[in-house]
């Protein structure tokens, strides 16, 4: 696993919560929700290739 997307998904979440801070002291509740999503969407399309790399290696592990 390389160390690159550790960090990418570490700063997505770094800019996801100050963003999310931010909107909700200005009283944004609706658009930091929206920005919550958009950040689990994006994290979640950074894992679903290794996600699908993982099960591959469990399957020919298995002879599958």
């Amino acid at each position: 696993m390389d160390i690159s997307l550790i960090v990418r998904i570490a700063g997505i979440g770094l800019l996801v919560s100050v963003t999310t801070q931010l909107l909700n002291k200005s009283g944004r509740d609706e658009q930091s929700m929206m920005v919550t999503l958009a950040g689990i969407l994006v994290v979640l399309g950074l894992l679903i290739g290794k996600i699908g790399e993982l099960f591959s290696e469990i399957m020919s592990l298995f002879g599958l």
